[in-house]
Formats: C-alpha cells, sequence, structure tokens
C-alpha cells in the first residue's frame, strides 16, 4: 500500500510470497502460484490420442419438438438445411484444421485432421467450441433463413468426440452417416406423402410401412403417387458435404499507368473457401476427386 510517498510491501494472504501492488498484481502467473491451484489437480487428461482424425458429432437435442414448433415443413425443410450448412460453414471457417463435414437432418460431423494441435487436441476444447460456435451461427443466422419465422427460443445441440485412426475407419464412418440419412430419407418420404397426398393419419402410415424394405418403399412411391425416388433432391437423400478447395477470384482494381492515366485491372488470387457438395461419399469417386481431403496413412 502507498502511504504519502512511501511504499509498502505486503504479504499476500492468498499468494505464499510477498508482493508489491502493482496494475499487473492479478496476472496469470501470479493466480497460478495460489494456495487454491492444488483444485487444478482435479481435472483430467482428455488429450485425443495423437495420429488419429478428431471427429465432433453434433446433434440437435428435442428437435422434433423444436421442428413442430417452428412449423418446419415435411418431410424436409430447405430453410432448416440451409441453416444447418451455413452454421456448420462458419465453424470450418472459425477451426481451418476440419478437413471435411457431412451433415443431414439435424446432425453435423466435423472432421480435424490426424495431424491438428487446435487447443493442444483436448476433446473437452474441440468439442465445447464447436458446440458453441454452431449454436449461437444457428440462432445469428435464423432470419437470412427463416424471415418472417420468429425464433421461439434458443437451439442446443449435444456433441461427442470420437477418433479414427486410418482413412478406412474415417470414411466407414462418413458412410455410416450417409447411408443413415438414406435410410431415414426415405421412410420419410414415403411416410409423409402417404399422409400428405395419400390421406392416411399418421398412425395408419406408420402402420402401412410396418415391416417394409427399401424396395417395398420405391414401389409404394412409384406405383402409387408416380415418384421416383432416384429423382428427389440429393440434398435430401445424399445430405451436405462441406469441404476446402482453392477457388481463383477475380476483382478489378483501379491502376496508375506511367503517364499518369488510371484504368480498371481485373486481378486474379487464388483463396481457400469452403464448398458445398450434395453427393456420394461412399464410394470411391468423391475421394479421387479431392484426394487432399484425407492425409496419408503412412
Amino acid at each position: 500500500m502507498v502511504i504519502g510517498n512511501t511504499c509498502r510491501f505486503l504479504r499476500c494472504p492468498l499468494i505464499d510470497c510477498v508482493v508489491k501492488p502493482s496494475a499487473h498484481l492479478f496476472t496469470s502467473s501470479n493466480m497460478a502460484k495460489s494456495k487454491f491451484e492444488y483444485v487444478r489437480n482435479f481435472e483430467t487428461d482428455d488429450t485425443c490420442l495423437r495420429n488419429c482424425y478428431i471427429v465432433v458429432r453434433l446433434d440437435g437435442r428435442n428437435f422434433h419438438r423444436f421442428a413442430g414448433q417452428h412449423k418446419f415443413t415435411k418431410p424436409n425443410d430447405n430453410r432448416a438445411l440451409g441453416l444447418m450448412s451455413r452454421s456448420a460453414r462458419s465453424v470450418m471457417e472459425e477451426l481451418e484444421d476440419i478437413t471435411i463435414a457431412y451433415g443431414q437432418s439435424d446432425e453435423f460431423s466435423f472432421v480435424f485432421k490426424r495431424t491438428s494441435s487446435w487447443f493442444k487436441r483436448r476433446a473437452s476444447k474441440l468439442m465445447t467450441h464447436v458446440s458453441s460456435q454452431f449454436s449461437s451461427s444457428y440462432v445469428f443466422y435464423w432470419k437470412e433463413f427463416f424471415e418472417d419465422q420468429p425464433l421461439l427460443y434458443p437451439p442446443s445441440f449435444d456433441g461427442r468426440v470420437v477418433l479414427y485412426p486410418t482413412n478406412r475407419n474415417l470414411r466407414d464412418y462418413l458412410s455410416w452417416r450417409q447411408a443413415d440419412c438414406h435410410i431415414n430419407n426415405m421412410y420419410n418420404t414415403v411416410f409423409w406423402t402417404l399422409v400428405q397426398r395419400g390421406g392416411l393419419t399418421t398412425v395408419q402410415a406408420e402402420d402401412r410401412l410396418k415391416g417394409t424394405v427399401a424396395a417395398d418403399k420405391n414401389e409404394i412411391l412409384f406405383s402409387e403417387f408416380d415418384i421416383n425416388y432416384n429423382n428427389e433432391s440429393a440434398l435430401h437423400r445424399k445430405g451436405t458435404t462441406l469441404i476446402w478447395e482453392k477457388r481463383d477470384e477475380t476483382v478489378i482494381k483501379r491502376t496508375k499507368l506511367p503517364g499518369g492515366e488510371e484504368m480498371d485491372v481485373p486481378v486474379t488470387n487464388s483463396r481457400r473457401k469452403v464448398q458445398t457438395y450434395h453427393c456420394d461419399i461412399i464410394g470411391d469417386h468423391f475421394w479421387e476427386e479431392h484426394p487432399d481431403v484425407l492425409e496419408n496413412d503412412s
């Protein structure tokens, strides 16, 4: 403390040393010396194993109720799917070590490179950052997609972290999620067609589809409603895949010539941007077209 022009040193009861009062008294280095620091020993080590892809998957919590209260179109609402993709792109632009993301319905999976060192590979840090960035983006961009439909309450998403050591493991994971998209979308397409165009109640439609396989559902759509499922939107059947790609961008710049005259000159630069695909990622074609997405297994 300072009395007149005399500065006296004090022993702080929380810090086991004599300190001189200053504007920087409560820096992290000083606080680390407090007698309460022992509580850090209760933290568990959640560092993700090295040389593994880190997948953070988010799922909407109680989204069946959320979709009903916000009047989502059945069986697919393009506004909601567009908002999910926009939120996912926001996450990728914030965390550039995400090499690929895949989403369908109310879920999105984000794949961090095997060599990523973001947040020292701490699972809790990665999951909470992805979840908070996605959730806040969902709210932030809501009006761009739903315009006059008000957001009645904040949405929430739960997350999990899973590690995959090889390219085959990762591709099988993404194939599993896309197969899930296909199975769910086919069921929902037939179910809501029976309700909206066939005049069945939801209970009757559910009974009608019990025990049916993909061929049966295709037959119902084609023979009763003249719908070829393969002609349905790829967005609905295949989900959304986001990856980084380099694209050339041309801008016009005003340039002065040696004689003092000015003229517009096109300037082309190459930039990495997040690109969107609605395509098959189970087969080899996508991966052959985009070899930079995966890292070498060796």
